[in-house]
């Protein structure tokens, strides 16, 4: 397996892999990015008028990130199916994959009930006309179609608008279709296969210069953000808020650090350290698909083989939506209590199966969870609409919590496929998360 053989250690001066030459220099590029953050919030707090004029900053980044999904999604799976001479392996892969997060997703919806109706945090709040609008505003962006439409709209046009079209699952689709192939090519295959490996270093190499960006769109973001809202916005509804970070906490440390432990015998925290970066990131961007390229080196780095991590890496990000799961159905709580049209048990167990339906696809894009949340009710409750205009204000920081949750599960169920299905080096794995092998972000790559 290539990515589960222990990497020899780096030649002396390669920058990023700790050797005694020149240091890694990229802990300055988060620590500017944290600098950001706080130089966007008090910009925010002191300056309301400027500081959402640098909203664009925030919204530039995040799209230039945006711009290498497709490249990344598309030469990780193809490296992944094609290395593998059985395509059974794939397809064993694939479905324990699918098999589990319709179980955690089913789960994170379950807690996000039950808590949502242990705080009830919708009761005593009133609608303004604004909010009404506001509402209004959300659900016609978010009004999805049927089943049928979204499976339908997998299928892109051509082969070469799957990359230019920015939707993950039709990339996801044609990068299967190629893998497949090249597998079924045999030798003759392999030269493709040398090919895309190169265009693959050569797309993490652009990620790597674009990530010095980071400091410039955390600071956009935040500015605007809380430039937008203040800080009176949120004093009314930080009950939702607190309880929707405090669930997310709890889901990721006990539920998801309990199955790590038991079946990878990885502590959660050791694997959340290791991937400290990547949170910060997500934090400043609201987006844990700003940090999808890096979680695929880092998985394949930390010792999980390629299948396993070019399949179950950008499956999880359309269908292993842990965090907004838990928002969809906490949030819907809110908005039919705060509506003063409490949803009965009946109603909660139909709107968590079509939620469940209705949060697949909306792969960790800022707003999806909203537009989602927006569209499901739309379509299942419409009375209830007008009142996602309550959470509005606060969405982008409810949007963080989603981001990190989801985030967090994709990384431990790569982890957990990569053991029940033996493609992990569980050396290597306690060397990468003691710190013994760094990973290399002048390349973002696990090989050296």
């Amino acid at each position: 397996m290539t990515a589960s053989t222990v990497a020899a250690p780096s030649p002396p001066g390669r920058e990023g892999t700790g050797g005694t030459g020149r240091r890694d220099r990229t802990h300055f590029l988060y620590l500017a990015v944290i600098a950001a953050v706080v130089a966007g919030v008090v910009l925010g707090l002191a300056a309301p008028g400027v500081a959402v004029e640098f909203k664009p900053l925030g919204t530039g980044f995040v799209n230039l990130i945006k711009m290498m999904i497709s490249p990344v999604v598309f030469c990780t799976i193809v490296l992944g199916i094609g290395s593998v001479r059985k395509a059974a392996k794939v397809g064993a892969v694939g479905g324990l994959a699918l098999g589990y997060f319709l179980l955690m997703s089913t789960v994170a919806l379950a807690i996000g009930l039950l808590v949502g109706n242990i705080l009830e945090p919708g009761s005593g709040l009133h609608l303004t006309e604004a909010a009404r609008h506001a509402g209004e505003a959300q659900a016609k962006g978010g009004t999805g179609g049927s089943t049928a439409d979204f499976l339908l709209g997998m299928i892109p046009t051509t082969m070469v608008s799957a990359f230019t079209g920015g939707q993950v699952l039709q990339t996801l689709l044609v990068a299967l279709l190629a893998g497949f192939a090249l597998q079924a090519m045999g030798p003759a295959g392999e030269p493709v296969l040398r090919g895309i490996g190169h265009l693959q270093k050569l797309v993490f190499r652009i990620l790597a210069m674009v990530m010095w960006a980071a400091p410039v769109g955390a600071f956009g973001a935040m500015a605007a953000v809380v430039g937008a809202t203040g800080v009176d916005a949120l004093k009314s509804l930080a009950v939702i808020m607190i309880g929707f970070y405090v669930t997310c906490v709890l889901f990721v440390v006990v539920v998801l650090g309990t199955l790590l432990r038991l079946v990878a015998k990885v502590n959660i925290f050791a694997l959340l350290k290791y991937l400290g970066r990547e949170f910060l990131l997500i934090l400043s961007t609201s987006s844990s698909e700003s940090a999808l390229p890096r979680l695929i080196a880092k998985m394949e780095h930390l010792g999980v083989s390629k299948p396993v991590v070019g399949i179950t890496v950008p499956t999880g990000y359309s269908f292993n939506l842990d965090g907004t799961a838990i928002y969809l159905t906490m949030a819907s709580l809110f908005v039919a209590e705060a509506m003063g049209q409490p949803l009965s048990v009946g109603q909660q167990v139909s709107l968590l199966l079509f939620m469940m339906v209705a949060s697949k696809g909306a792969a960790g894009v800022t707003g999806a969870g909203l537009a989602t949340l927006a569209g499901g009710l739309q379509s299942h409750r419409p009375e209830l609409v007008d009142g996602v205009g309550l959470i509005v204000g606060i969405d982008r920081f409810m949007s963080e919590a989603r981001a990190l949750t989801n985030f967090a599960g994709n990384a431990v169920a790569t982890v957990l496929v990569g053991t029940w299905t033996k493609e992990t080096d569980p050396e290597r794995m306690r060397e990468v998360l003691a710190g013994r092998l760094p990973f290399d972000e002048a390349t973002l790559s696990a090989d050296h």
